[in-house]
């Protein structure tokens, strides 16, 4: 299949639209940056690479809800299409990219500065040097799946102002992706605080690897099937819309109970799942619930809701289901480098969950 139409408009670029693209990602990441400085937000402790304790400003849930109302208010007033974003996509990507190399740059530099020892070039731009960036109180790490996710939701709503604008409503399989993923960055802002316990957070070094992902990787990656959806046929089908919703719900279910399970067990362990007191290896690992089926049953729900995603284009390409086979074995490859750090931290009580948990990605296969 040839790329959907526009996209070839929207790769036109010239000086002024590069320059325009520049401006535009360089006011978004700094208005959100502003934002995350100025509004209020819950403060709670968490823990840095060092062990130590250091206190986050969760205020992603505000900025993205105000962030969806001024551009819904603009759209609908007149002041500013979101289609723009469709129309500059190429170069906004390169922006993107322009911006990630020199982000991860500056960071290489700041880290090398401040530790004296830090590692190569290659380890030091690409993998990071430093876990835990702070600039003007914010923590850089945290603060970047704000322009992330923010950006990807406003990307994927402007495919469906292109179509509006275009056909003059929306299709169903259109509609029903806008609503998928619009309630996957919603629910994630929500519980913006189980991100300071994750590995990502914590111990991650912030590099190139990192900010690529975060700026460019999925903004302009993960809205892929929208592509597709901008100038398909109408033809999903109520009963495959159902279906589509149930696989939805069923990965959001898995994806956030999973994560909700291990987050209040680390808050409180006396908690009870599904009934009954939480359940424990020497009180250090949990085996209640969903975490007594499998290891990594997170990465399973996850990877539902992006065939949800996925599937809402039909199967009339390929090409949108780059993205949950990418976001597979990303999955799957993070889920073992999981399970080295956890042998290595745990020693032989790892051993002894496996054998509880035995189960990874795939309950009662693998």
């Amino acid at each position: 299949m040839s790329p959907p139409e526009g996209f070839l408009l929207s790769s036109a670029l010239s000086g002024g639209v590069l320059l325009e693209a520049a401006a535009m990602a360089l006011a978004f990441v700094a208005l959100l940056f502003l934002g995350s400085m100025l509004l209020p937000g819950r403060r709670i402790a968490g823990p840095d690479a060092e062990g130590n304790e250091r206190i986050y400003k969760l205020n992603g849930l505000a900025l993205f809800l105000i962030a969806a109302l001024a551009a819904g208010l603009a759209q609908v007033l007149g002041w500013f299409s979101l289609s723009v974003l469709y129309t500059h996509f190429a170069a906004l990507f390169m922006a993107a990219n322009a911006f990630a190399f020199a982000l991860a740059g500056w960071l290489y530099w700041r880290g090398m500065r401040a530790s004296g020892a830090a590692p190569g070039f290659w380890r030091g731009y690409f993998g990071g040097v430093d876990a835990g960036p702070v600039r003007f109180g914010i923590d850089l790490k945290l603060f970047s799946y704000r322009p992330s996710l923010i950006g990807l939701a406003l990307i994927n709503a402007s495919f469906a102002v292109v179509q509006w604008e275009s056909y003059g409503g929306l299709t169903l399989a259109m509609a029903l992706y806008q609503a998928f993923t619009f309630l996957y960055v919603l629910n994630y802002f929500q519980f913006e605080h189980g991100m300071i316990h994750t590995w990502d957070i914590i111990s991650e070094r912030f590099g190139w690897m990192l900010v690529w992902g975060d700026y460019v990787l999925v903004p302009f990656f993960y809205c892929l099937p929208a592509w597709w959806l901008v100038h398909a046929p109408d033809s999903l089908s109520p009963a495959a819309a159902a279906a589509l919703v149930l696989l939805f719900a069923f990965g959001f279910w898995l994806f956030r109970g999973t994560n909700q399970q291990k987050h209040r067990f680390k808050r409180d362990p006396d908690i009870r799942i599904w009934g009954q007191p939480a359940r424990t290896l020497d009180g250090r690992l949990l085996v209640s619930g969903f975490w007594g089926i499998g290891r990594h049953l997170n990465y399973t729900g996850e990877i539902c809701i992006y065939l949800a995603f996925a599937l809402t284009t039909g199967l009339t390409s390929w090409a949108p289901y780059l993205l949950p086979a990418w976001l597979a074995g990303l999955l799957w490859h993070r889920s073992r480098r999981d399970e080295r750090r956890c042998r290595a931290k745990y020693g032989e009580l790892w051993e002894r969950y496996t054998q509880r948990a035995r189960f990874s990605m795939l309950p009662f296969i693998h």
